[in-house]
C-alpha cells in the first residue's frame, strides 16, 4: 500500500513524479548519516534536491547538506567546510508538533504541579 500512497502524496517519501524526474534528470552525489540522498541536476548544476529516508522533514538535513542544498557552499560538505569542531554538538530534528517538544512550566501538558496565579492581573470583562 506504500507505494500506492506514494502516487498521491509527498509528506511519506518521494512521490512517484519526484522519482521519475531524479532517474531521468538528477544524479545522485552523496548520502548522510541519515540515510538521505542528495540529487544534482544533470544539465543545470545550480538546482538541487534531497530525497529523504524516512518522513520528509527539512530539519534532518544535517547542516553541511543544508550549505550545499541552498547553494552557499559548490563542493560536497565534507569537501567545502572544515572539519566538526570537538565542542559541536550533533543537530537535532525540530520537534516541534510531537511529544517531545518542549512545553514550558505552565503548561498543561507539563509534568507536575502548576503555579498558582499571583493575582497581578485581573481579568477582562466585555462592557
Amino acid at each position: 500500500m506504500g507505494w500506492l500512497a506514494n502516487a498521491f502524496t509527498w509528506w511519506n517519501g518521494a512521490s512517484w513524479g519526484t522519482s521519475i524526474v531524479t532517474r531521468r534528470h538528477g544524479s545522485e552525489v552523496g548520502r548522510d548519516e541519515l540515510g538521505n540522498v542528495y540529487f544534482q541536476h544533470k544539465g543545470d548544476p545550480a538546482r538541487r534536491w534531497v530525497i529523504y529516508s524516512g518522513a520528509n522533514d527539512g530539519s534532518r538535513v544535517p547542516p553541511g547538506w543544508q550549505s550545499w542544498l541552498r547553494g552557499t557552499i559548490d563542493e560536497l560538505p565534507e569537501k567545502g567546510l572544515p572539519p566538526r569542531r570537538a565542542w559541536e554538538q550533533e543537530p537535532e530534528a525540530n520537534l516541534t508538533g510531537s511529544g517531545d517538544a518542549w512545553v514550558p512550566s505552565g503548561s498543561l501538558r507539563a509534568q507536575g504541579q502548576r503555579p498558582a496565579s499571583t493575582g497581578d492581573y485581573s481579568a477582562w470583562t466585555p462592557e
